[in-house]
């Protein structure tokens, strides 16, 4: 039950933080709060499904670079989104997307951490 509702939490949190990212930076546009919500849902989908197997195929670049290449594959996860939803959720090119991407993590961590201090088990 609890794991339920810190997901669905996180979810509208996500969605909010995207808001947050878009007024504060005009190369990321969302539309509304729905459109937030399912881009959220896309870049948590794809994080889940894509982030992995591109993190263990660019294994040795992401070596190479001492793990700065993963900047580049949240960046790529985010415009993706952007390309699979359309009108509701732009990202302006690939710049905007690692820009959009590093503010939007940090806000993750945000909400990570909030999350973390209010679904402890006392």
């Amino acid at each position: 039950m609890l794991g339920g509702m810190r997901l669905l939490l996180k979810w509208i949190l996500s969605a909010i933080a995207l808001l947050c990212v878009a007024y504060m930076y005009s190369g990321v546009q969302v539309q509304s709060f729905g459109a937030a919500m399912g881009a959220a849902f896309v870049i948590g989908l794809f994080n889940v499904v894509l982030r992995p197997v591109l993190v263990i195929l660019t294994l040795p670049v992401t070596i190479v670079t001492l793990g700065l290449f993963l900047f580049v594959i949240n960046a790529l996860m985010f415009w993706a989104a952007s390309g699979v939803l359309g009108d509701g959720f732009h990202v302006r090119g690939f710049g905007a997307a690692l820009l959009g991407s590093l503010m939007y993590s940090v806000l993750g961590i945000v909400i990570e951490s909030a999350l973390g201090g209010l679904f402890a088990k006392k």
